[in-house]
């Protein structure tokens, strides 16, 4: 017997022996060692939220972002009450806008009373970070905006006492500076918080309770009390309580929240479904398989959430960036209140040192790549592309050539009827019906295609129904069709019987052959009759796919363990550049590395399973079909479709989100790089001044800017079928990059 990871889908079947059937549910796998009838020849076969924010709590997780969120509404909104008062009793306020402020006995004590209150209750998060930061020995942001208020509020208490004879009053400009402070910090953690929102969009998708069949009847139970082998009762327009095996009935299930596809998919006995689905049009029985954290559902939220929470490059980088505008900003703020303390203004010495520690707080040098990768990673989940790690989306944008499993990624993975012959004076409608209704008893993948065929293809006055089935092991099967007996087998069938093949069957049978369909013919009353061709289909998918990497400049090629001829006829098929032919799944990886040493950046897309290896020895490592799957190790991404124009989908979002990474870094670190020398008063001299609160309102700014920047990939259309477009005949192969 041969490996039974060795697949194989071509060449003439020596029989088939339906007694043997094994197919797969899941995989739905044809021609594999164990099928050595059908199957021929046996032997041929940036972390969400960093930036050191610890008042945030690290930003560690969508639950901590409503948390955080609500934290700084609250502090927002009593500060900003509290701020009225405080700027309306302001002396300087009250020049600018040309109004008296009361003679009222206790009206100075006004802002400094309300002010601290401001200091302490809204500035806590800051000043608790800032603290943290400094512990850990990671300054950042907050340890910038507790030294910039702490600043103020010393030198604004020393004014109010009359202490050193300094006239440093910044109530007003401080009670500003932390409810702007305030706001951008709220904001961004709704922001974060409603990209997270995908996590629990996800979880909504699950049903309270489940209807449980046991031998009493039907009972409505919790989803906790369910368990592996436990048989429950799907309701038309009933969402799947767990990951299950259709044991009864047949449905159009709506996989949608799954795999970004709206159209429904047909699943009957034997097939699965996930935990969230909803059978549409008919009730389901299924039988639990998976449920809790072993569930695809829960599968997607564990990779949607470790997404968001992976570092990256450029996540590195926007570290290293905001610990170098902390000591920057240090700096230049020591320098500026040194200098300006030179030319013997200690007022404007303490002011513009204020304003430049604002002013350089790299809020939005913190945001600039969370944002991103929160908000990529939800619209990603929504299009069934599934980001597991952060670095093989940034790698995807460099890829030049893209290695495809064959069976079950380019191909249906299951065979259908590709080709009917049959001799003079015999319709072939009535060979396939004739077929069909010998096969019709049988499980094999074989059968069940011609089966199926017949079915759309058989009008009702030829149909025919077999008695007295037997299978000939090894060779094919044999009834009785209206009281004649008819056989339907392979080239051992035919050399059992000796029987003469008419020349126009051979003539078309050879030409399926050199393309690598498996051919059946069928003996009626000791005569040939004629020939059915069953191949594992080419996804019309998959023609678009290639097509449209051709068109972006990207290589292909095919990797398989079948035969030569097969994978030949394929590659030709689809205009592939090169193919791996004969390749056992230990040595997949092998042929990555090959490419890897030819100087090329490979993503190989495989089920996950056979291609493990591979997958993980790719640049990136992409799962195609997540189904139960979900949790594959080994690849970078998972495509939750078995649909592999979704690849189109990966190279749009690696080049949408990092351009919207770098334009944030360069958003960013450039305001600083000018607004700093602004704040330190290298144009006062001019009359160019900026004050703390202006500086808090241009930080807040810049932060909104990263901010909306990063909402713009929400508009991004990750349609796999916009992608590819229409199917175009003109585009050819890309050749010469690839060499064989």
């Amino acid at each position: 017997m041969s490996n039974p990871e060795h697949r194989h889908t071509g060449s003439v079947p020596a029989g088939h022996d339906h007694g043997r059937s094994a197919q797969n549910p899941n995989r739905g796998e044809i021609g594999r060692g164990d099928h050595l009838g059908h199957g021929g020849e046996a032997g041929h076969g940036g972390e969400a939220g960093r930036g050191g924010e610890a008042g945030h709590g690290g930003h560690d997780g969508h639950a901590g972002h409503g948390a955080h969120g609500a934290m700084f509404r609250r502090r927002f909104w009593l500060s900003l009450i509290l701020s009225v008062p405080v700027v309306g009793f302001s002396h300087m306020v009250a020049e600018l806008l040309g109004y008296r402020l009361p003679d009222v006995p206790g009206v100075s004590w006004i802002p400094p009373v309300l002010g601290t209150v401001i200091f302490v209750y809204g500035g806590m998060p800051f000043l608790t970070g800032g603290w943290s930061e400094l512990r850990s020995r990671r300054p950042g942001m907050m340890l910038l905006i507790a030294m910039a208020i702490t600043v103020a509020f010393v030198a604004s208490w020393v004014t109010t006492l009359g202490l050193g004879g300094f006239e440093l009053d910044f109530w007003w400009e401080l009670a500003l500076l932390i409810v702007i402070m305030l706001l951008g910090h709220w904001l961004e953690m709704r922001a974060l918080g409603s990209a997270s929102g995908a996590l629990d969009a996800l979880a909504a998708m699950l049903p309270d309770t489940a209807e449980k069949i046991t031998g009493e009847g039907i009972a409505e139970v919790p989803l906790t009390q369910l368990s592996r082998g436990d048989l429950v009762l799907v309701r038309a327009g009933a969402r799947v309580p767990a990951d299950g095996t259709v044991t009864d009935g047949r449905a159009e299930v709506d996989e949608s929240m799954i795999t970004g596809e709206s159209k429904t998919v047909s699943r009957d006995i034997g097939e699965t479904v996930v935990a969230g689905t909803v059978a549409t049009d008919s009730a389901l029985r299924v039988r639990i398989t998976a449920i809790g954290e072993d569930t695809a559902l829960a599968g997607i939220q564990r990779m949607v959430a470790d997404a968001q929470a992976s570092s990256s490059r450029a996540q590195a980088l926007a570290d290293k960036a905001a610990a170098f505008l902390f000591y920057f900003a240090a700096g230049t703020g020591v320098l500026t209140f040194v200098i300006w303390a030179l030319l013997g203004n200690l007022d404007e010495a303490v002011v513009r040192t204020v304003t430049v520690l604002v002013i350089a707080c790299p809020h939005a040098l913190g945001l600039a790549i969370p944002l991103v990768i929160a908000i990529s990673t939800e619209r990603a989940a929504k299009a069934g592309v599934l980001v597991k790690d952060r670095l093989a989306l940034e790698h995807m944008r460099t890829v030049d050539v893209v290695l495809f499993d064959k069976t079950g990624t380019l191909t249906q993975g299951r065979h259908q009827l590709t080709g009917v012959t049959a001799t003079a004076g015999t319709s072939e409608e009535y060979l396939l019906a004739l077929a069909a209704a010998v096969e019709a008893d049988s499980e094999h993948p074989l059968a069940r295609a011609i089966v199926a065929a017949a079915e759309t293809r058989v009008s009702a006055p030829e149909q025919l129904t077999a008695g007295d089935f037997r299978s000939l092991p090894g060779r094919g099967v044999r009834a009785r069709v209206a009281g004649t007996e008819v056989t339907v087998g392979g080239p051992a069938m035919l050399a059992d019987s000796g029987l003469p093949v008419p020349d126009d069957v051979t003539t078309v049978a050879r030409g399926w052959v050199q393309r690598g369909a498996s051919v059946l013919h069928i003996v009626h009353d000791d005569r040939v009759l004629g020939a059915v061709a069953l191949e594992d289909a080419v996804r019309d998918e998959s023609r678009r796919a290639i097509d449209a990497l051709h068109a972006r400049g990207v290589k292909v090629a095919m990797i398989t363990g079948d035969a030569r001829q097969v994978a030949d006829a394929v590659a030709a098929d689809l205009g592939i550049d090169e193919v791996f032919a004969e390749v056992l799944p230990e040595h997949k990886d092998a042929k990555v590395t090959e490419l890897h040493n030819r100087g090329h950046k490979v993503a190989m897309v495989g089920d996950g399973v056979n291609d493990a290896p591979a997958l993980a020895r790719a640049d990136v490592g992409v799962a195609i079909g997540a189904g139960t799957d979900v949790a594959i190790e080994s690849a970078g991404v998972v495509l939750a479709a078995n649909d592999p124009r979704a690849v189109l989908s990966i190279i749009e979002l690696s080049h949408a989100s990092y351009r919207k990474m770098w334009q944030n870094l360069l958003w960013a670190t450039g305001y600083n790089v000018i607004a700093v020398p602004l704040a330190a008063g290298v144009l006062a001299f001019a009359g160019i001044a900026i004050s703390p609160a202006v500086a808090a309102v241009l930080m807040s700014v810049s932060t909104m800017v990263v901010a909306l920047n990063a909402q713009l990939l929400r508009n991004l259309d990750l349609d796999p079928a916009r992608l590819a477009g229409p199917h175009n005949q003109n585009v050819r192969p890309v050749r010469g990059a690839v060499s064989r």
